[in-house]
């Protein structure tokens, strides 16, 4: 039996800092997006405008999650809104069964 060698080469490219750079936006979108819930969460009362704050904030951080690390920014309309429709009526499905599910407390038997 004959050992075959590997003669692969490992080929180096250079630093492309244009994509470095974006990462490095992507990045600390992120994180303004994400202390300001943090400040929001612990300097504003409860309530409804909270937690539509809180969700709006969070779609647009999946929003920059998606277009970015996923690479759906650079794919066809088609296949990004096969996607984004979905999600949003998963949101509003949810919304619609914590409605729902908090009226049945208000039921008199």
């Amino acid at each position: 039996m004959d050992i075959q060698e590997n003669k692969s080469t490992l080929k180096v490219y250079p630093r492309n800092e244009e994509k470095i750079k974006h990462i490095w936006k992507t990045a600390l979108i992120l994180l303004a997006i994400t202390s300001v819930e943090f400040v929001m969460a612990f300097t504003l009362p409860r309530g409804l405008l909270l937690y539509i704050a809180f969700i709006l904030l969070t779609i647009w951080k999946a929003k920059y999650i998606m277009m970015d690390f996923m690479h759906l920014g650079d794919e066809v309309k088609p296949l990004f809104y096969s996607i984004i429709v979905p999600l949003i009526l998963i949101v509003w499905l949810v919304i619609a069964l914590l409605k729902e599910g908090t009226e049945i407390f208000m039921v008199r038997w």
